[in-house]
């Protein structure tokens, strides 16, 4: 199986080939259609200024001239009446022309040979060492007629330029492929450390270590892994802490209704015994019942967000009566109660709203202290109402608090007060399928204020 950092070294070698390619191609039409006219009235201009310095100039040696031209950096061949050639400097690959070419410029034309070379690649068009590939003037000399055919010696001109650009070429090639493959290998360690921290929260193990100092992409998805590694270790907590909570509170009263139906099979218990035992199994039947009711409406409330039914709701109306319902838990404690609830219209479920109202009362009762206070008020602020439930009761810690929305969490460990730890979770559940959202503050034996946010509309 090919890794991905092989794959990108290829990737990345085959683009660099690509790219030579298409730039060759390019810059071959360029000099085909741009630079090649150009190089031929270049190179035409100065086989005139050869010609007219001789014609104008017959006291010295032609072969001389033409030698000392030659040594400057141009390939020559001098062609007389009779066709004869003689040539001058470095010798031509092909030294081939044709009768009607040399019959041509002695009639007095000129010869573009380099313009009409043939359209093959940069390489031979430019570079092409054959005669054919040359500008020829006419020349007159002493009476005689010639033709002067020339090109630059690319050789001559470029041989060192030549050395340096392979030598550039080939050290910038090396250069890149070995930066590509030191890069891309910075650039996959990252995937890979993340592939083999996937295989480690696959088995179980969330306790991964990846690199977060980056500040791209990769250092974000690094950030993102390890933010959801943390949560998939809460989760898993979760999930015990679950297993291990429902098996306690099924398990409990199971075991206790267990225990007192094998009492009142007894033939030597008294009539109010057998009416006490009936009594905790009738109780330990009501707190299952209400245990499997909440997990029902938590899951029902989680997988399904149109079990709302909303209408507009008078949210005081409401609360006041929630409060009349309770005033004998109230008065039973002798808690002192206070309230400011004016009317406010909402839209919402009044059934699920009424259970939030609900466990937060039955909460602020059931966490009092004897002559303890609760306050109740609604606040109207913008487009959102804000319903605040404050007791004097036994608060909780700050650990406690955050973790309080948590299913089955207590923070009474020892499980004294009567409860299954799923009332605050469905709370939350219930105010954020009302696009809303609920806040606790709390100090340990001084009180507890909750706070329900909802949107008006």
């Amino acid at each position: 199986m090919k890794t991905l950092y092989i794959k990108f070294v290829v990737m990345t070698i085959g683009m660099m080939v690509l790219s030579f390619i298409f730039a060759f191609v390019i810059s071959n039409t360029y000099y085909q259609e741009k630079l090649k006219s150009y190089n031929d009235l270049k190179n035409t201009k100065v086989a005139q200024e050869m010609a007219s310095f001789a014609e104008s100039h017959p006291e010295i040696s032609l072969t001389e001239y033409l030698e000392s031209l030659s040594s400057a950096g141009y390939q020559i061949c001098l062609v007389n009446d009779q066709g004869n050639q003689t040539f001058f400097g470095e010798s031509f690959r092909d030294d081939r022309l044709a009768d009607s070419t040399k019959e041509f410029v002695l009639d007095g034309h000129i010869y573009h040979g380099i313009l009409h070379f043939p359209q093959k690649t940069f390489v031979t068009g430019f570079f092409a060492n054959e005669l054919m590939n040359t500008i020829g003037v006419p020349l007159k000399y002493n009476g005689e007629n010639f033709g002067l055919f020339m090109r630059p010696n690319i050789k001559f001109l470029f041989n060192e330029m030549h050395v340096l650009f392979g030598w550039i070429l080939g050290i910038s090639i090396a250069l890149t492929i070995i930066m590509v493959i030191i890069v891309t290998r910075y650039l996959v360690k990252p995937i890979s450390n993340l592939t083999n921290a996937t295989k480690s929260l696959a088995n179980g193990r969330f306790n991964v270590e990846l690199d977060i100092r980056r500040h791209d992409e990769l250092g974000e998805l690094s950030h993102s892994f390890l933010r959801m590694a943390r949560q998939l270790e809460q989760m898993d907590e979760m999930r015990k802490e679950f297993i291990s909570n429902i098996s306690h509170d099924i398990q409990s009263p199971l075991s206790n209704i267990k225990g007192y139906t094998n009492l009142l099979e007894s033939d030597v218990i008294s009539k109010e015994e057998k009416d006490q035992y009936i009594t905790i199994i009738n109780d330990e039947i009501k707190r299952l019942s209400s245990l499997t009711k909440q997990l029902l409406l938590l899951a029902s409330l989680e997988q399904n967000e149109h079990v709302l039914t909303k209408k507009s709701i008078n949210v005081g109306t409401q609360l006041k009566d929630l409060i009349r319902n309770n005033q004998w838990a109230i008065g039973e404690k002798e808690l002192m109660l206070s309230y400011s609830l004016p009317d406010v219209e909402i839209m919402g479920d009044p059934s699920l709203l009424n259970t939030v109202w609900d466990n937060l009362l039955s909460n602020a009762i059931k966490y009092n202290k004897p002559n303890g206070g609760i306050e109740i008020s609604i606040k109207e602020k913008g487009h959102s109402v804000y319903i605040i439930f404050e007791d004097t009761g036994i608060g909780m810690k700050q650990e406690d608090a955050e973790r309080i929305f948590d299913r089955f969490y207590r923070a009474d460990k020892a499980r004294t007060t009567e409860g299954t730890g799923l009332g605050l979770s469905i709370i939350k559940t219930i105010i954020h399928l009302h696009d809303g959202q609920i806040r606790v503050t709390s100090k340990e034996g001084e009180g507890t204020i909750f706070i329900v946010e909802l949107p008006i509309q």
